[in-house]
């Protein structure tokens, strides 16, 4: 089993490490994660931070809109629709200023119990039901992050917080195609 805080959700060691220390990163990670790779989600806020210089809610909220777009399309763009996901993290990291003083590991923290849990998550900008529930899977199973009553909101199925090695990731992937495959057909 992998270390608390460890993430392996990008194929490169020093995404994933920052993913596992930077709350922040995490967040972003799950605001990205559609139509596009899990392995590109993830590991676009490691390349975000690299191309603004670090990664702060405060200042993302903050920043020239069009600069922080600009950030999302420089080559390799950093989705599918930068212009679109720049946004919708500026949105988000906005809210982390407005409600949690620009601190998104306190979205968890404070929690007092997995309903509030994913109470807050649903009502960050980006996320849905959906991520919610891998959130609260991710959350407790790689970061130790379990109010009481978790397990009510955590995914009952094969998820990204089974992820605890590059195996798994790849193990996760297939599962996930043969689901939508088997919905398909």
């Amino acid at each position: 089993m992998a270390q608390a805080g460890t993430m392996h959700f990008t194929g490169n060691p020093e995404a994933d490490a920052f993913l596992g220390s930077s709350p922040l990163a995490l967040m972003i990670g799950f605001v990205l994660d559609q139509q596009v790779t899990v392995q590109k989600a993830f590991s676009s806020p490691f390349e975000l931070s690299k191309r603004i210089g670090y990664l702060d809610a405060t200042t993302i909220a903050g920043m020239d809109p069009l600069v922080l777009e600009e950030a999302f399309r420089a080559k390799p763009a950093l989705h599918r629709f930068p212009t679109t996901m720049a946004q919708r993290v500026q949105q988000h990291c906005a809210f982390l200023v407005s409600e949690y003083g620009g601190d998104p590991a306190a979205v968890w923290t404070g929690a007092r119990d997995g309903a509030d849990l994913e109470r807050r998550l649903l009502e960050l900008p980006g996320i849905g039901q959906m991520k919610a529930t891998t959130m609260i899977g991710v959350l407790a199973k790689r970061l130790g992050v379990r109010p009481k009553g978790w397990e009510a909101f955590a995914p009952t199925h094969r998820s990204l917080g089974d992820v605890d090695s590059p195996e798994a990731l790849t193990e996760y992937q297939a599962a996930k195609r043969a689901h939508r495959a088997a919905r398909r057909a």
